[in-house]
């Protein structure tokens, strides 16, 4: 065999291969183009999260294995995402500064066309999204190793808001200055759970260094981009931005470590299939009320991923109940579920039903 010349006939076919592949994506944006001109049109939102959970779902079938799935998990979800910038510019607020683990959970989650705008606290998010500045936020809703953020539970309750999506981010923490020397640190910043989460290491590797918290780990990258004496634990991305040197890697005292992440906005997200509702409630204060509430999901065969108790604010040692479910408020055993509930609680309040993340 003329391997040669079989050689540069395989490669004219790729070549042809990716002039029809430049084609047909030339073909999708200028239709996307038009959707979203009857979007606009109609008063619609271009972004709809369950019809992107289906094109993905109906690609990775028509792949049958044959091409990587996560590699083309991430190549089409670039597409769908490049697709969807031409029809609208989307808003998403997140907690900043610039190169936070919620910026990049931002960035995962929506992709490089959307615009992203940094905001100090949580709870700024949340006004962001209330007040329609922006058309998501992200905010962080637990750390598999410091449990719930508290804040964030809170303010979804006060605020009304609706949770239309999720995503988890491993959460790695890196230590790094200017100089890429740890003898020069004389102070080392961080966020507080960032702090914790690495309290063995730097009791072990610089137990008198005094450390101080700051609102974010990206803060901390800032103050260290400026002062060589300051160390600050970080990610990856904080240490490219600042042009900061990494003095150690994944410090943190855990490994596997992840947070996961709430997208929240004002609109409901239509079933995909592989869906998470999240719901609060409070039970009146009666022996059996939490088993009444708890035998409505068993009853139904609705597994419970997450239960969790908050001491409502405004009554003192009276609790509020957070809990995540598989499966769509659109879904018949969903509906009645929560309406059988009523029956046991004080309140029920749906949070929102959205496709699950994968952890």
């Amino acid at each position: 065999m003329d391997y040669r010349n079989k050689l540069i006939e395989l490669r004219k076919k790729i070549d042809q291969i990716d002039e029809d592949i430049i084609s047909l994506l030339k073909e999708r944006v200028e239709l996307a183009k038009q959707i979203g001109e009857i979007k606009k049109s109609i008063g619609t939102q271009s972004f709809d999260l369950g019809r992107e959970k289906e094109v993905l779902n109906k690609i990775l079938i028509l792949n049958e294995g044959k091409f990587p799935e996560e590699a083309l998990k991430i190549i089409y979800s670039e597409i769908i995402r490049a697709c969807r910038g031409v029809q609208e510019k989307i808003k998403v607020s997140y907690l900043g500064p610039e190169a936070t683990f919620s910026h990049i959970a931002a960035q995962n989650f929506f992709g490089t066309s959307a615009q992203f705008i940094s905001v100090e606290t949580i709870l700024d998010v949340f006004e962001e999204v209330s007040s329609e500045r922006t058309d998501f936020g992200v905010v962080p809703i637990e750390n598999s190793i410091e449990g719930v953020v508290a804040t964030t539970l809170d303010a979804i309750y006060e605020y009304g808001l609706k949770v239309c999506g999720e995503v988890y981010e491993s959460i790695s923490h890196h230590l790094m200055n200017l100089t890429g020397k740890i003898e020069d640190i004389k102070k080392i910043l961080s966020h507080p759970q960032a702090i914790a989460q690495c309290r063995k290491w730097l009791r072990k590797r610089l137990p008198s260094v005094p450390v101080e918290t700051v609102s974010s780990t990206a803060l901390a990258a800032k103050w260290a981009a400026v002062d060589e004496s300051v160390g600050a634990i970080a990610s990856l991305l904080a240490a490219k931005l600042y042009h900061l040197q990494v003095v150690a890697k994944n410090i943190e005292d855990i490994k596997g470590n992840s947070t996961r992440f709430w997208i929240i906005g004002k609109k409901e997200v239509e079933p995909t299939g592989k869906d998470k509702t999240s719901i609060l409630f409070s039970v009146a204060d009666r022996p059996g009320a939490l088993y009444q509430v708890l035998k409505c999901f068993a009853e139904r065969g609705i597994n419970l991923t997450k239960i969790e108790s908050r001491p409502a604010k405004d009554e003192p040692w009276k609790y509020i109940f957070f809990l995540d479910c598989e499966g769509h408020i659109k879904e018949e055993r969903i509906k009645t579920c929560l309406e059988e509930m009523r029956n046991y609680c004080i309140q029920v309040i749906w949070l929102g039903s959205y496709p699950k993340g994968q952890n």
